[in-house]
């Protein structure tokens, strides 16, 4: 009976004991999985309590068969700044610029603001939250965005998902747009992870007759890298798209899409710096 009684006392401390072990073990290992400011390419993720710095981010890219001046069968770059506001909101602010192989120079404009409505407090786990936005795109055109983002993040595994809506404010476009993404990491050494991304753009094509194109999908492998005691991070993904529809009215070539209106490819890049 006495060494029942002194086991029921040491039971509970050595649960105690085993959850802090754990956690300070999380800690110690959270910051290769969570303390980037952008682990994909396509889909936006919000910051947690361990990524709240803010960052700079360069990214380019490389395309064939694109439908608009940035990256028409040529090479984009972007400039952005993204960082946390507090109260579980983050800003990013987007600078683009086109480089088109006719010799047309173009650029946009784009800000938005996240806020996490459900987590978000922890460094680890789920995050659900939305945004709202605006961009300029590279004709003028001024584009009303809104998303639903949603991320899980572990210490070998990062998920990320969007959904992005956008009202543009100019006849001849779609009424609304659906532009969806997701990624999908796993730890595969140290700070290198590695995985797959997709998009899905115009998906309205598959209900309606879309007037830019028609349904595209982009299905590609992703990589991403964060070296220890660095402040940079290196994110590389791309791969073939393909039409799942095709409309049969005209693409609007000024939109400003991820994907090709024909069957193309494109390659993209992001370097992010965190201050």
């Amino acid at each position: 009976m006495k060494y029942k009684k002194i086991a029921l006392i040491l039971l509970p401390i050595a649960c105690f004991f085993n959850q802090a072990i754990a956690q300070v073990n999380e800690r110690q290992q959270a910051p290769l999985a969570t303390q980037q400011p952008q682990p994909f390419l396509f889909t936006i993720n919000t910051l947690n309590p361990s990524a709240r710095a803010w960052s700079l981010n360069y990214s380019g890219g490389y395309g064939q068969h694109t439908v608009t001046p940035l990256g028409f069968d040529g090479i984009d770059q972007h400039i952005a700044v993204k960082g946390y506001l507090g109260a579980k909101f983050t800003a990013l602010i987007n600078i683009g610029l086109g480089f088109a192989n006719k010799g047309d120079i173009n650029s946009f404009q784009q800000a938005e603001v996240f806020r996490d409505f459900i987590g978000g407090n922890q460094a680890l786990g789920l995050r659900v939250g939305g945004s709202l936005g605006f961009r300029r795109e590279f004709n003028n055109d001024k584009i009303a965005l809104s998303r639903i983002t949603a991320a899980y993040e572990s210490i070998g595994w990062r998920l990320g998902a969007n959904v992005r809506l956008e009202k543009a404010f100019v006849e001849g476009r779609d009424g609304l747009d659906v532009i969806s993404s997701i990624g999908i990491h796993r730890q595969v050494s140290g700070a290198f992870f590695a995985g797959l991304e997709a998009v899905g753009q115009d998906l309205e094509g598959f209900w309606s007759n879309e007037t830019e194109g028609g349904a595209k999908l982009l299905v590609g492998p992703s990589l991403n890298f964060v070296p220890q005691a660095s402040r940079f991070s290196f994110t590389l993904c791309g791969g073939p798209i393909i039409y799942a529809t095709h409309s049969t009215l005209l693409p609007n070539d000024f939109a400003i899409r991820e994907l090709p209106a024909t069957n193309g490819f494109t390659m993209k890049f992001n370097v992010g710096f965190r201050f």
